[in-house]
């Protein structure tokens, strides 16, 4: 549940924007909300948390976009519109990588999975948490640690 070499390198789906990671993700997830379901055109979308300043967009620049406040901090692609990362707003030690931007994304499996309450009916992952929507702030802490040993 790490990638099997970092640094790590990916990038867009047209390759205008380019990303390196330089640390393992703090936690992996799974989101089934419906605004990540529109956004990823998917069931739900993956995302790695990666510490702030083991990210870095190496190549081009990213947008934001995605919500029409901008609070979410979503950033896309400014030529292919692909959703890359998300940078939440008030949450500035963290950046969530959409995994699958990786050149190898082959080791991601998400360890918590959110918003299983707005979930399609068949939409399932190998998540070993679940919540019904995200889990108390509190209660990161121990997710995080849980997966550093799950990962290791």
């Amino acid at each position: 549940m790490k990638p099997s070499s970092l640094p790590a390198e990916g990038g867009c789906r047209c390759g205008h924007v380019r990303l390196r990671i330089a640390a393992a993700p703090l936690l992996t997830m799974a989101c089934h909300c419906t605004g990540c379901q529109r956004m990823s055109g998917s069931a739900y979308s993956l995302s790695a948390a990666i510490p702030s300043e083991s990210f870095a967009v190496i190549q081009g620049e990213a947008v934001r976009g995605g919500a029409s406040d901008g609070a979410a901090g979503h950033h896309f692609c400014p030529r292919c519109w692909s959703w890359m990362f998300t940078r939440p707003q008030g949450l500035d030690w963290f950046v969530n990588l959409r995994p699958t931007m990786l050149d190898d994304a082959a080791w991601f499996s998400p360890f918590i999975e959110t918003y299983t309450s707005e979930a399609l009916p068949w939409a399932r992952t190998p998540a070993v948490h679940s919540f019904a929507q995200f889990p108390p702030f509190e209660a990161y802490e121990a997710l995080i640690g849980e997966y550093a040993v799950a990962a290791a």
